[in-house]
């Protein structure tokens, strides 16, 4: 009974071996490759998938996902026999499974390798300076040729993208000075335009103020002469309406004779005949009060009786040298 049982475990045994290499589940974008005897038979896709057990093997399962791939910095010539360092980044996806398996060892390196000639191919067409600002261009180019090479591998590039562009360090150096004086270029004429503005607004400014001041001084003069005339003008009502005589309007005039008198340039000026009149009935009045107390005053009288109507008197200040 015993080597009936053991034959039975083995028996057991294979068959779940038999059914686990049979059922084979494939991951979603995923590809398994099947060989029966070592011939390519068929490409299983995801899900579930029968094999014959101990015929049948599985020889590679990819993926179908698109991938990225980061390659070292490689140096690379330029036109102008300067060495940089340009690092890149693949983005692939295998389109065909079998393509990928059997037309070439590794795809990997066979990208690598293929991204490295085409980068030397054209850079070396250029200049430092047409490399370092001609990325779209570069990718461009290299996108181009690598997926058409890589197009039997059964592998599509999506996008090569270059991740740094490192010029020798003697060029950096001598590029951060140029980028220097540029900027302290950039700065000085930004600072000159920006003291010439606020001279110019400065000066706008001063001129609006002169211009506003001298309105204002000249509204504030017409003010003033509109007030004085109008002061005149009372002044000149009032006297009228109080029906002075010629008495009170020489006592008056005798009153603002000082001030007529002020400054040195008040040479020479007219005295109205109405006041010479009012003046000599002034001196009449007061020889009558003189005669009153002893005096005569009958040559007030008659001197002030021949020049009534005489017309407008000129007197000359005496000037003081």
């Amino acid at each position: 009974m015993e080597p009936v049982i053991i034959v039975l475990i083995i028996l057991v045994v294979l068959v779940f071996i038999a059914l686990i290499k049979t059922i084979q589940v494939i991951p979603q974008a995923s590809a398994a490759i099947v060989e029966r005897f070592g011939r390519y038979t068929r490409t299983l896709n995801a899900g579930l998938n029968i094999v014959v057990p101990f015929i049948d093997t599985i020889r590679n399962r990819i993926d179908l996902r698109e991938q990225v791939v980061p390659f070292p910095p490689q140096p690379v010539i330029t036109q102008d026999n300067l060495v940089v360092n340009i690092d890149t980044v693949i983005y692939y996806q295998v389109t065909d499974a079998r393509a990928a398996t059997y037309e070439v060892a590794s795809y990997i390196q066979a990208i690598e390798q293929l991204t490295v000639t085409t980068l030397r191919n054209i850079i070396g067409g250029m200049d430092l300076e047409r490399t370092l600002t001609s990325r779209e261009e570069i990718n461009a180019a290299l996108r181009g040729v690598l997926d058409e090479a890589t197009g039997k591998w059964g592998i599509r590039v999506n996008r090569v993208e270059l991740k740094a562009i490192e010029p020798p360090t003697s060029i950096q150096d001598s590029m951060e000075k140029q980028m220097r004086a540029d900027r302290d270029k950039r700065a000085a004429i930004l600072q000159a335009e920006g003291v010439r503005q606020s001279e110019i607004l400065r000066a706008e400014g001063e001129k609006q103020s002169q211009i506003l001041r001298a309105e204002g001084e000249a509204k504030a003069a017409a003010l003033r002469a509109e007030g004085e005339a109008q002061a005149v003008r009372t002044v000149f009502e009032a006297i009228h309406a109080g029906d002075p005589d010629q008495k009170l309007l020489s006592y008056q005039y005798l009153q603002m004779l000082p001030k007529i008198a002020e400054g040195d340039a008040n040479k020479l000026w007219i005295v109205p005949s109405e006041i010479g009149d009012a003046l000599k009935g002034l001196s009449g009045a007061m020889g009558n009060f003189g005669g009153l107390g002893g005096g005569s005053g009958n040559n007030g009288n008659n001197g002030s009786s021949g020049d009534r109507g005489s017309g407008p008197e000129r007197r000359e200040k005496p000037s003081i040298d």
